[in-house]
């Protein structure tokens, strides 16, 4: 693998184009194609458009992916850049971004598509139109469907110390009284400021990472949008749901971590990392132990009523064991 020349051919694709659209596969090469039909119509109606697919598996995706696109006559708007290693999704979004930023007319706009996700028509130029139309705007994201078509309309506010105690806890009166911090939001109809979106779908102006720098590769998976939303909303600029701009989502999908009506899957340990991460370096470690302490004891109490009352409820296996395994005062790394 020539390292310099797939960068050189991700800043030559990028140069002058108005939109970058970023998608990282790591073993899903047919949701990948699948996303990028969905994107055919949108992206070749004479729009400065270009789709590089960031292949995490280091080349086992790229011949399939590269297959359909030389098929199907997408060359001049998608390629596929080859990672050395699976380094994350922060990582591989990094790799397209950097080597675009690094063109003499870098794209103005870049879109992060999951590799789960199909854009539904005018998805693009709904979250490009809002951001022209609001120049004091840095990130959008588009209201996620349902693969039955139904729209999850969910936004996110930032976690903290209280919603981690609520949503260990999952008590009914309890929930009512911390529910301005809980970290779902249902959204509306209408565009609204939230702190930060799901990384399903989120375009970011080019003047985010020149105020902020790329995204935290620190982070291998989950976590990182909201650290990015934070690092933005510290820099005075802001984050808006368009739920105009529609995009349906196989949540899931691209992890096989979380099922929106699935049955939950003991959580890997990049999950215990990333959150861990996020508090320290946002907040400092004496708080992180506190939203750790509030997390567990809520999530004990919650399981010992269940018992008690005999209704049965699903967390993911060995939750409370993994995640005082993991607690910040045991494990102290970012």
């Amino acid at each position: 693998m020539n390292v310099a020349s797939d960068v050189d051919a991700c800043t030559a694709f990028a140069n002058g184009r108005e939109v970058l659209i970023v998608t990282v596969s790591y073993r899903s090469a047919q949701l990948v194609i699948n996303g990028l039909a969905s994107l055919a119509a949108d992206v070749m109606d004479g729009t400065r458009v270009g789709v590089i697919v960031v292949d995490n598996t280091c080349g086992e995706d790229a011949v399939s992916i590269r297959t359909a696109i030389a098929e199907r006559g997408w060359g001049q708007w998608a390629m596929v850049r080859i990672a050395e290693r699976n380094g994350g999704y922060a990582y591989g979004n990094n790799l397209a971004i950097r080597a675009a930023l690094a063109a003499d007319s870098p794209p103005k706009y870049y879109w992060l598509l999951n590799p789960d996700a199909e854009a539904q028509p005018g998805a693009m130029q709904a979250l490009v139109s809002f951001m022209q139309d609001n120049p004091q705007v840095g990130i959008t994201g588009s209201a996620l469907l349902d693969p039955d078509g139904s729209t999850w309309g969910i936004a996110f506010r930032f976690p903290s110390l209280w919603s981690e105690l609520d949503r260990g806890a999952a008590f009914g009166p309890l929930s009512k009284l911390l529910v301005r911090y809980r970290v779902a939001r249902k959204m509306g109809d209408s565009p609204e400021q939230v702190d930060w979106l799901a990384g399903a779908s989120m375009m970011i102006r080019r003047d985010v990472f020149e105020n902020i720098g790329l995204m935290d590769e620190g982070y291998f998976l989950y976590y990182e949008e909201t650290d990015f939303c934070l690092q933005a909303r510290k820099a005075g600029l802001t984050c808006w749901y368009v739920p105009n701009s529609k995009v349906m989502h196989i949540a899931g999908g691209s992890t096989g971590v979380t099922a929106r009506d699935g049955v939950p899957k003991r959580q890997p340990q990049y999950v215990f990392d990333s959150r861990r991460r996020y508090f320290v370096k946002n907040h400092g470690w004496v708080y992180a132990v506190m939203t750790d302490s509030a997390f567990c004891l809520g999530l004990a109490v919650a399981q010992l009523r269940s018992w008690l009352q005999r209704n049965p409820r699903r967390w993911p296996p060995n939750l409370l064991w993994d995640s005082l395994k993991n607690h910040s005062l045991i494990r102290h790394q970012i």
